[in-house]
C-alpha cells in the first residue's frame, strides 16, 4: 500500500506543482510528501522533479511517468469500487466542493445524515465561491449554481432554482418600490452585486414582456460572498438578487420583501459535476443521489413560502 500512497502523492505534487499543497491535499506534512517522492524516485531509479527553493518542475521522465501513474491509480480505484459495489459496503473518503450559499444551506446540514447512513464513508466538504478545477483539485463531486456553457465533466441537473429580487422594508420606505428592471436603472437604485474572479454576471437578466433583457445596474456595494450581500440587504443598504432558497426565511419573516416583481430574474440551475472515471465509484453515486433528493425537498419547501407571484416561482424539478 505504501507504493500506492507514493504514487498518489506523486500525482498530486505533479498536478498542484507544489509539495506543500500536495501535502495539505493528502492531509499530511511536507516532510512526509517529500519522503514519499524520494522513495518513489529511489524505487524507479530516476528523477521525477527538478527541485529548487523557489520552484518544482517535472522532469521529462516525470511527465512520462505521470500518464502511466494516472492509469495505475484509476485502475486501482475502479477495482476497489467494483469490490465495494459487490459487497454493498462502500467505504473511503469523498471530496466535495460547493459554493458558499449552496454548501451552507443545502449540503452541510445533510452531511451528518449521510454519514449516519454510511458510517464508513468520510466526507471532506470544501466551500468557496471561486471557480473550482475539479480534476486538478481532486474533487469527486462539485455542486454548481448557474448555467454551464461547456464542460468535460459529467453534468447532472438536480433542479431549476427560482430567484428573486428583494430588499429590506426600510430600503423600500427610503427609496421607493421599483416596479421593474427599468426603474432599477432609471432611479439608480442601490443594487448589491456578487462579483468574484471568473464571475460573468455583471448585469441582471430579467424577464420582460418582450423576453429576457439585461439591465445594467449600479450600486456602491459588491462582494464575492453572497451571505455578505444578504447581510447588507437586511441592513437596508440595497437590492439583492438571490436564489429563493437562500432568502426564503427572510421573505417569510418579512425582513426582506420582493421588489421589481413585474420583471423577475430568470431561474438558474443547480447541477452536480463529476469526473467521468469517478461515476463507477459507488460512494460517489450514493452521495450524489442522497444529496440530490434532499436538495429537491429543500427547494420545494422554499418555493412554498411567501407569495412571490407566478412569474417568480418555479418547480425545483
Amino acid at each position: 500500500m505504501s507504493y500506492v500512497n507514493n504514487i498518489k502523492m506523486f500525482i498530486r505534487v505533479y498536478e498542484l506543482s507544489s509539495m506543500s499543497a500536495a501535502a495539505r491535499d493528502q492531509r499530511t506534512s511536507p516532510a512526509v510528501a517529500s519522503a514519499r517522492i524520494s522513495d518513489l524516485e529511489k524505487h524507479l531509479g530516476i528523477r521525477l522533479f527538478h527541485r529548487t527553493t523557489r520552484s518544482l518542475q517535472p522532469t521529462e521522465n516525470g511527465r512520462i511517468f505521470y500518464d502511466g501513474a494516472r492509469r495505475i491509480l484509476e485502475a486501482i480505484e475502479e477495482a476497489e469500487a467494483a469490490v465495494m459495489d459487490v459487497t454493498q459496503n462502500p467505504r473511503g473518503t469523498i471530496f466535495v466542493a460547493a459554493p458558499l450559499g449552496i454548501g451552507r444551506r443545502l449540503i452541510a446540514p445533510h452531511v451528518p445524515g449521510f454519514k449516519d447512513q454510511y458510517p464508513q464513508i468520510d466526507v471532506r466538504l470544501r466551500l468557496s465561491d471561486r471557480v473550482i478545477d475539479v480534476v486538478a483539485e481532486g474533487i469527486d463531486v462539485a455542486f454548481h449554481l448557474g448555467l454551464l456553457e461547456d464542460s468535460t465533466l459529467k453534468v447532472k441537473l438536480i433542479a431549476d432554482c427560482p430567484r428573486v429580487l428583494c430588499a429590506a422594508p426600510a430600503y423600500v420606505a427610503r427609496r421607493g418600490m421599483p416596479a421593474d428592471g427599468a426603474a432599477l436603472v432609471s432611479d439608480r437604485h442601490d443594487c448589491l452585486n456578487l462579483r468574484f474572479p471568473g464571475a460573468k454576471e455583471f448585469q441582471w437578466t430579467l424577464k420582460t414582456p418582450d423576453g429576457p433583457r439585461r439591465f445594467e445596474i449600479t450600486g456602491p456595494y459588491e462582494s464575492d460572498d453572497g451571505d455578505v450581500l444578504t447581510g447588507w440587504a437586511l441592513a437596508g443598504r440595497g437590492i439583492v438578487l438571490k436564489p429563493i432558497f437562500d432568502v426564503a426565511d427572510h421573505l417569510r419573516q418579512g425582513t426582506l420583501v420582493p421588489v421589481a416583481v413585474a420583471t423577475p430574474p430568470l431561474p438558474t440551475q443547480l447541477s452536480s459535476l463529476t469526473q467521468h472515471r469517478r461515476l463507477k465509484d459507488p460512494k460517489v453515486r450514493l452521495f450524489t443521489d442522497y444529496m440530490a433528493a434532499r436538495i429537491k425537498e429543500e427547494l420545494r419547501r422554499a418555493a412554498t413560502g411567501p407569495q412571490l407571484g407566478p412569474a417568480q416561482t418555479a418547480s425545483p424539478g
